[in-house]
């Protein structure tokens, strides 16, 4: 089916007939598996679109392996013309000027029509500079939700899943006292129950609107707000409302084995959920601090985007913009968020997924758009832009599993990380000066 759909996607582009042969142009990504077959189908539609380019897609490993490869291939003088950079790698990227084309300005100087009216403001903001102007390209967006059990939570009688984090402790009681192991487990720690956590209830997570306001950013992400919701986590842990699976996706076995009836996880997990789960499952938005927030703000925003490199011919990047004017189109963005579950980038493809009837008969794959979408985004939602995150979440993720562990209150370990952290912001602001 996806095949058929991205093949129509190609209709109408001119098909050039020069008679050379084509400029390649390389493309380092990080999606493995079937995501990683798509973005194969993707590029072998641009190429056979046209015969000026072709695109060859290169898988370099997972998304640290692969920005990691891409900077020393550019110490080297060996980069690719496009490198897939997940979102926490945005300050550095960004840092690096001589070594990045921005998108915008390539876009403009090789003669591509490209209005950035037409992207989620939600995404493309934390891609952009200070003026609004798109740095990289967006390509695979997701943002943290709950899923949920459905047959356990008919068992116990639960009609509607929990939408703030009040009713996530009498929901999950009511779990346990009808047999069930764990009320939820959660996927990405920082990024979910820190991260995500602060935007939702209009909380910074550090200064200077979360790295957007400049490189002298501290973090603040140990307020009480914070250091409440982490320490009733610690107690939920000890009681089995909660259970803590692992830093990334690890988690997932508890949901899919149905000993945790709710899971947060990235809403680019529903693919592998619907393939995994043994039951009936339902996709809710990411619960909120009710006696903090009446009206929750949009969560923030994971995956990736496409960074051009600088260090290649004029006609090179005329392949490279014609490649992600391609990737833009409705109809291949459509395609790519049907099959992947990642957001949707720009409106044309929400409506015409939304118009094709994918929504209505997947229910649950519209929760993450809706979530994303709702209101604007504030100096608390729009995302964060620090230095050295990579670094910074290992940093988060040790001290919240020492927590976990009972061995730290959620108070110092949420100050030793952002006393730590803070040493490696410094670290950053001094090298990028």
């Amino acid at each position: 089916m996806y095949k058929l759909k991205l093949a129509s996607a190609v209709i109408g582009l001119s098909i050039a007939s020069s008679g050379f042969a084509a400029t390649d142009i390389e493309w380092w990504h990080a999606m493995g598996g079937a995501n990683g077959e798509k973005v194969n189908e993707i590029a072998k539609a641009f190429n056979d679109s046209q015969d000026a380019y072709t695109v060859k897609p290169v898988y370099k490993g997972n998304y640290t392996e692969t920005m990691t490869s891409a900077i020393a291939a550019f110490r080297a003088k060996k980069q690719p013309h496009i490198v897939q950079v997940f979102e926490v790698g945005t300050a550095s990227m960004m840092s690096a000027k001589g070594a990045i084309y921005p998108v915008y300005e390539l876009m403009r100087e090789s003669g591509q029509s490209f209005d950035q009216s037409g992207f989620l403001s939600a995404v493309t903001g934390y891609y952009s500079d200070q003026e609004g102007n798109m740095l990289s390209m967006p390509f695979n967006s997701s943002t943290p939700v709950l899923y949920y059990n459905k047959d356990l939570f008919a068992k116990a009688g639960i009609q509607n899943p929990p939408t703030t984090w009040e009713e996530m402790e009498s929901v999950s009681q009511k779990l346990l006292d009808n047999g069930v192991k764990c009320g939820f487990t959660t996927a990405w720690q920082s990024w979910v129950q820190l991260e995500n956590f602060s935007a939702r209830q209009n909380t910074p997570f550090a200064s200077e609107a979360n790295g957007f306001g400049g490189l002298d950013t501290k973090l603040t992400f140990n307020g009480p707000l914070q250091v409440a919701h982490i320490e009733k986590m610690s107690e939920w842990q000890q009681n089995g409302i909660f259970s803590y699976g692992g830093r990334r996706s690890d988690s997932a076995p508890k949901f899919y084995s149905e000993e945790c009836a709710m899971f947060m996880n990235s809403s680019a997990g529903y693919a592998g959920i619907k393939k995994n789960a043994k039951f009936d499952f339902g996709v809710s938005q990411l619960p909120y601090q009710g006696s903090a927030i009446s009206e929750p703000k949009n969560t923030i925003i994971g995956g990736a985007s496409l960074w051009v490199l600088q260090g290649h011919k004029k006609e090179e990047y005329k392949g490279v913009a014609s490649f992600l004017s391609f990737l833009s189109r409705a109809e291949v963005q459509a395609d790519w968020h049907q099959f992947s579950g990642y957001l949707p980038i720009t409106r044309a493809a929400y409506d015409l997924t939304k118009g094709q009837g994918f929504y209505a008969q997947n229910v649950g794959t519209e929760t993450g758009v809706l979530q994303m979408t709702s209101g604007t985004p504030t100096p608390n939602s729009k995302g964060l832009r620090l230095g050295n995150f990579v670094q910074i979440r290992d940093i988060i993720n040790e001290e919240l599993e020492g927590v976990w562990a009972g061995q730290k209150s959620a108070q110092a370990a949420l100050d030793e990380a952002v006393k730590r952290g803070n040493v490696l912001l410094r670290k950053f602001e001094r090298a990028n000066k």
